[in-house]
């Protein structure tokens, strides 16, 4: 029989450990199909926090190492400093990146570091218990928001896209969505854009994906991607902030 299909070699034939629904396994997919089809799963070095994705070694084909909760852009940093041929990124939640990693994610973009940060927002802290995150929307409820957040007693929901592409140094900003096939399929064209101008050594790179957390968000996975559409996309919209000239 012809064959149609076949897994990217960047994935380990092993099932993941996300909930059904969950928008982690889509995005692990698609880093290292683009990694394999660039010829560089051998030379990419990924970091990954605390997290759902903490277990990212389990699935990704290349080598890994784990930081503490926050401090993947600061082990990232190091690695690609010593080894400027290598292909460098982190891969980070919203609880992460956005709390108590924000300082790290600034001040890398601020030294306009040579790697690439994929962040991966849904909203909520997903493995902990479904706490509020930075990026939990107004009138969203979490574990620690039962009523919804609201702005007086949590402030506004943290826009890290737009934040960082305030800072010369991120010479790359785009958000993105992973709620339909087209979307998937856009989204991959973005992180091959990220991974050429992390090539060219032009500064810092970071992708935004916008995700579903079914479990936690209390929906089915059908729901859950309509949600992502219709409240985190009016939210965050879904759009480029800053490309280099000549990508």
């Amino acid at each position: 029989m012809k064959t149609i299909f076949e897994p990217t070699k960047g994935m380990l034939p092993v099932d993941t450990s996300y909930c059904p629904g969950c928008s982690h396994g889509i995005a692990h997919r698609l880093i290292m199909e683009v990694l394999e089809e660039r010829g560089d799963l051998g030379r990419t070095i990924g970091v990954v926090p605390i997290g759902c994705s903490i277990n990212a070694h389990n699935f990704m084909n290349i080598d890994m190492c784990e930081s503490t909760h926050g401090r993947a852009p600061a082990i990232a940093t190091g690695i690609r400093r010593v080894h400027p041929d290598k292909v460098v990124f982190t891969y980070q939640g919203d609880g992460d990146l956005a709390s108590i990693g924000a300082g790290e994610i600034v001040h890398a973009a601020h030294r306009g570091e040579k790697f690439t940060t994929f962040f991966i927002n849904n909203a909520i802290y997903g493995m902990t218990g479904g706490q509020m995150a930075p990026t939990t929307l107004i009138g969203q409820r979490a574990t620690t928001a039962v009523d919804g957040r609201t702005v007086e007693q949590a402030g506004l929901p943290l826009r890290v896209c737009e934040m960082l592409a305030t800072i010369p140094g991120a010479v790359f900003v785009e958000r993105v969505i992973l709620n339909t096939p087209a979307n998937v399929r856009k989204a991959k064209k973005v992180i091959e854009k990220a991974f050429d101008i992390q090539e060219a050594r032009l500064g810092f790179t970071f992708i935004e994906f916008l995700s579903a957390c079914p479990t936690n968000w209390g929906m089915s996975p059908e729901d859950a991607l309509k949600w992502v559409a219709s409240d985190m996309a009016e939210y965050y919209p879904v759009q480029n902030f800053r490309t280099p000239e000549g990508f």
